[in-house]
């Protein structure tokens, strides 16, 4: 495993974390005890990062997770766990106020079972809230008060993010980015490194569609949000196949394949793509087995790809993807 810097903070993060989203729920239940291998594989793996989210399974994820710090108490310094809050029914749409937001943190801070948390993330707030910026005041006293280490912000669009990076303290951003959804690339990457602004990469197989396994014929259980969102009715539909129409997302793939040398999984080439970009702190695709834990950390070892190569992947997106991607972007 390698680790990059993240940025303002002094940690070195392996550069494959693990997002914990799957933890929780919402891409099918997975069981206490795979969950807690799964975060046991990807440490012994190199993984130091791990992202998860308050309301990711009503808090099952964090508790999870929290349970594994417990039994990795002599390691704790040298893990970094960064939360979310801002989607909990207390707070979304239309109830934010700092008693609200401080009452979500002391919920993590006791299902993780820590005294401060390393980075709290706002989890894709209203775009409003980031404009009118008195949460990212609290935020800053929470600080103060040593409820929170950092703080960072998970946006859904390059709007967003550019809105949040003008808060002159900012950790980090969590955004989407892969090989379907590379506007980050010439809207945010420049300035986030002139910024020292981590940047945190979510759905990088694009819910599973850059992993290739999938045809038109592909079904997903009841609960799991590639089924219940696939169009977003749920949530921002660019949290799901990056905002594609399954049935193009499963065509651009086919194609992809193509492209793509043929000696390591589609998935595991997608994924060294996006590592292949400088400004990227630490991708974190998650895992629902064990085994897809020890494959993401493995990616971190492949070598980079040829500079033309990425010249041809650019040009697929530009000329077969961007128009069909839906959603804030």
């Amino acid at each position: 495993m390698k680790f990059r810097p993240f940025d303002r903070t002094g940690f070195s993060a392996s550069e494959i974390g693990l997002g914990c989203w799957q933890l929780g729920g919402n891409w099918g239940t997975v069981p206490e005890r795979t969950a807690m291998e799964i975060l046991e594989t990807a440490f012994e793996h190199g993984v130091n990062f791990f992202d998860t989210a308050d309301v990711y399974g009503g808090g099952r994820s964090e508790s999870l997770i929290g349970k594994f710090l417990q039994q990795h108490r002599d390691d704790r310094d040298d893990l970094f766990i960064a939360t979310k809050v801002g989607r909990d029914g207390s707070l979304y749409p239309y109830h934010y106020t700092k008693e609200n937001v401080q009452k979500c943190l002391h919920g993590s801070l006791e299902r993780l079972g820590v005294d401060v948390l390393d980075l709290v993330q706002l989890h894709c707030i209203p775009t409003e809230i980031m404009q009118d910026g008195e949460i990212f005041e609290w935020l800053r006293d929470f600080q103060k008060q040593g409820l929170l280490k950092h703080f960072g912000a998970s946006v859904e669009s390059m709007y967003e993010a550019n809105l949040c990076m003008q808060q002159d303290d900012l950790t980090s951003l969590q955004i989407i980015f892969n090989i379907f959804r590379q506007k980050p690339i010439h809207t945010l990457f420049d300035t986030a490194q002139a910024n020292q602004v981590a940047l945190v990469v979510r759905l990088p197989l694009a819910s599973g569609l850059l992993s290739g396994k999938f045809d038109r014929n592909t079904s997903f259980e009841e609960d799991d949000h590639r089924r219940f969102n696939r169009d977003g009715e749920m949530f921002n539909v660019g949290e799901t196949f990056a905002g594609l129409p399954f049935e193009k997302g499963v065509e651009l793939a086919d194609e992809l394949k193509e492209l793509l040398p043929d000696n390591l999984p589609m998935a595991a080439w997608t994924m060294r793509w996006i590592l292949d970009h400088d400004a990227v702190s630490v991708v974190i695709p998650g895992a629902s087995k064990p085994d897809q834990a020890r494959q993401n950390a493995a990616v971190s070892d492949v070598k980079p790809l040829s500079d033309e190569l990425h010249q041809q992947l650019a040009q697929f997106y530009e000329s077969k993807v961007k128009q069909h991607i839906r959603g804030p972007y």
